[in-house]
């Protein structure tokens, strides 16, 4: 089968369910839409165990102080740099622990940089200017598995020693084989014929929802299911602060936010003062000598 055909199922393939999308009126396109996204769970729920390796592996490489790089081009681009954002304000992840890579750089965030995705050494290049080394971790993020700019990030990170993580949405690709662990969600043809910003996006979040969660989890930045190492920064996550040490410390809301006010502000400390009777500076102690694990404490 040629390039120009696309072999069935893939994501540049045409799903035989939608050949008529453009003439289905809104409800059906919805419906349609909403029919093929129910398998989505299942793809992404065929590779847990993949997933589960790479939380690991980032988990232990960022306990050595190594940072996370995700790397793609459009979609998959964004929804790393997405991610990444997310990091800081949700688990307090320090400045450039966790960073976005996009061909084309940020500015194809908000506009499509044509031909960005086909510079391999451009990959390369924003990894070594970024001084990529053993203790990281790079994540390959590409719906088709062959994207070049990705795959030149890849080659650059295996040169530097770092473990490669592949994200990809097609079985038996390179940027799979290119990496230590490759995570292949295979979603199918999508709705629009090529759009990955639909099945392949959906499932791509998903996966980058799982990694990053996964690693704050096994870094103690949760306690029970709460957002223990959040960073207030605004009023409204002052408040969940208060809200999140009255139900871990099972007290009300005076009592959290007088806990909050006398550990300016963090959380964790704030919790351990209350569950073990002990002022700001002794949580600290005790927080410091099981790497903030709260639970530990």
């Amino acid at each position: 089968m040629s390039e120009s055909q696309p072999q069935p199922g893939t994501t540049e393939s045409s799903n035989p369910q939608t050949t008529d999308l453009d003439a289905m009126d809104a409800l059906a396109v919805v419906r349609c839409m909403n029919d093929e996204d129910r398998g989505v769970a299942d793809a992404v729920g065929s590779q847990v165990e993949e997933i589960a390796r790479a939380v690991d592996v980032i988990a232990e490489r960022m306990r050595q102080g190594g940072r996370l790089l995700y790397c793609g081009a459009g979609t998959s681009g964004r929804l790393g740099m997405l991610d990444a954002a997310e990091c800081r304000p949700t688990f307090s992840a320090p400045t450039g622990q966790v960073v976005g890579l996009i061909a084309g750089g940020e500015r194809a965030m908000l506009q499509a940089i044509e031909g960005a995705e086909d510079d391999q050494e451009q990959g390369r290049c924003d990894l070594r200017e970024r001084s990529v080394g053993p203790a990281d971790c790079v994540v390959g993020i590409s719906a088709s598995g062959s994207t070049p700019y990705v795959l030149g990030a890849l080659a650059q990170a295996k040169e530097a020693g770092a473990a490669s993580i592949a994200i990809v949405c097609n079985p038996g690709s390179r940027i799979a084989a290119a990496c230590d662990v490759a995570i292949e969600v295979v979603v199918g043809a999508e709705v629009l014929t090529g759009s990955t910003r639909l099945k392949a996006g959906t499932a791509t979040k998903m996966v980058l929802n799982m990694l990053s969660t996964g690693v704050f989890v096994q870094l103690h930045k949760v306690y029970r299911n709460l957002m223990v190492d959040l960073q207030a920064s605004n009023e409204k996550l002052r408040q969940r602060s208060v809200r999140i040490v009255a139900a871990a410390a099972r007290v009300d809301a005076a009592e959290a936010a007088r806990s909050v006010a006398a550990c300016s502000g963090d959380v964790k400390q704030a919790i351990v003062t209350l569950l073990r009777s002990c002022d700001a500076e002794v949580a600290a102690a005790l927080l410091a000598k099981v790497d903030g694990d709260v639970r530990a404490v």
